[in-house]
């Protein structure tokens, strides 16, 4: 979106007190005249921006004291140039959540916890206006026919939004917000989400090319782990990532980035996971990494798998890592095929070495709790063993959850295939 079309979509403003509206009003029109009277540019430097706006305050007759001009400067420029009232929340870097529930409400996620802030929009429509500005540079829509949209800011940041009549109580929008600096393996070991024997095993595992299933329930973390564990993917492979709407922060020179595109206004155009996943196959991937399997494309998924894409990594929502296959498995018969039920475990089975399972605690931290190895089959049923679990204590007086990382004591059946692949791995990670 241009910065004339931005300084046109911001009338009628939102106010911290009702009789500064018109103010904020007055030089928001002054401000799009002056625009237009320079005329030569589409766009306009921040700065400059900034200096308009004080040289246009300093004009009215007004009188405000020197915190009242910076924060009504910084509110002009934030509706102008940024997402309006929740622009400081998606700049501040301890907040991980922003929840507009609607226009008087705002909720927001700092440490795991959530808190309301004071922070209001004017009414639905500047709501509205907000979630455009988020939606429309990267090619999607909302409105009537649409009432609802996954999107992303230019960081990674994740958006998702819904307007009347679906949501009843208003427009709310919601953006759970990724790192400026993605984490590393480190960081997740300072969290606590991991240990430094877990982090070596999983390491050994990428690196190895074993196919991961990371699962968990929302917000717990699956992106940001899937996002770590390619890190540790060599520089010389071609990876191709494949999301509903782009996240993914990989480091790698060799990566190629697809994203799923959603019907035109005509209902036509849509391009999804599957397809992606089936197009992938003709690029000379050596590894594929699916943002999240949330239907067909879970068999594309498994066979790309199966037939030379080993390393290959993904998530999936579920409560457990035997959910995980199930949802799998049902995902799997979402692709319209009409297959047996064993025949999709078999292939299951042969195609994932590895699952993830990530959990959220009552006190916000998320840590793996389940790392668990894919034996095979015995009748019907997939098998499963754990190699590493997470085994909770209690809870302490501050209400932090207490426990500790610990190896079961069994030595996964691949272990010999780190060994074939060159990766060296400590066998004692392994003891009680």
């Amino acid at each position: 979106m241009s910065l004339r079309h931005r300084l046109q979509a911001t009338e009628s403003l939102p106010f911290w007190l009702d009789h500064r509206q018109e103010l904020k009003n007055r030089i928001h029109r002054r401000l799009v005249e002056e625009y237009e009277a320079a005329g030569a540019r589409n766009e306009m430097a921040h700065d400059e921006i900034r200096q308009m706006v004080r040289s246009l305050l300093a004009q009215e007759a007004e009188p405000l004291t020197h915190d009242e001009r910076v924060r009504l400067t910084n509110e002009i420029i934030d509706e102008v140039l940024g997402l309006g009232p929740i622009e400081p929340l998606v700049r501040d870097p301890l907040v991980t959540e922003v929840m507009v529930n609607h226009p008087k409400q705002v909720y927001i996620e700092r440490f795991g916890k959530l808190e309301k802030t004071m922070i209001q929009f004017k009414d639905d429509r500047h709501v509205i206006r907000i979630i455009e500005k988020i939606v429309t540079p990267v090619g999607r829509r909302i409105d009537e026919a649409q009432p609802y949209v996954d999107a992303r800011l230019p960081d990674g940041s994740r958006v998702n939004a819904t307007i009347p009549p679906l949501a009843l109580n208003g427009p709310c929008l919601t953006i759970r917000k990724f790192s400026r600096d993605p984490y590393t393996i480190d960081d997740l070991i300072r969290f606590g989400t991991l240990t430094p024997d877990l982090a070596e095993f999983l390491q050994a595992c990428v690196q190895a090319r074993l196919n991961i299933l990371i699962t968990g329930g929302s917000g717990t973390g699956k992106t940001t782990t899937l996002n770590v564990l390619s890190t540790f993917i060599p520089e010389d492979e071609r990876i191709i990532t494949i999301e509903d709407a782009a996240e993914l922060q990989l480091k790698q020179e060799h990566w190629v980035r697809l994203e799923t595109r959603p019907p035109n206004i005509e209902g036509k155009g849509q391009v999804t996971q599957r397809d992606l996943v089936r197009n992938a196959l003709r690029m000379r991937p050596d590894r594929i990494i699916v943002g999240e399997v949330r239907g067909g494309e879970a068999l594309d998924m498994l066979q790309a798998m199966n037939t030379g894409h080993e390393g290959s990594m993904t998530t999936a929502h579920a409560n457990a890592p035997r959910d995980g296959l199930a949802r799998v498995e049902t995902m799997v018969l979402m692709a319209g095929m009409d297959l047996p039920s064993r025949a999709i475990r078999e292939q299951m089975a042969s195609a994932l070495h590895l699952v993830v399972h990530i959990s959220r605690f009552r006190d916000g931290t998320r840590k793996i709790t389940r790392v668990a190895e894919i034996t095979g089959m015995e009748g019907n049923t997939i098998t499963m063993q754990d190699i590493f679990a997470y085994r909770q204590e209690g809870v302490d007086k501050q209400g932090t959850v207490t426990g500790h990382h610990a190896a079961t004591g069994i030595r996964p059946r691949f272990f010999e295939r780190f060994e074939v692949m060159g990766v060296t791995l400590r066998p004692e990670i392994f003891y009680v």
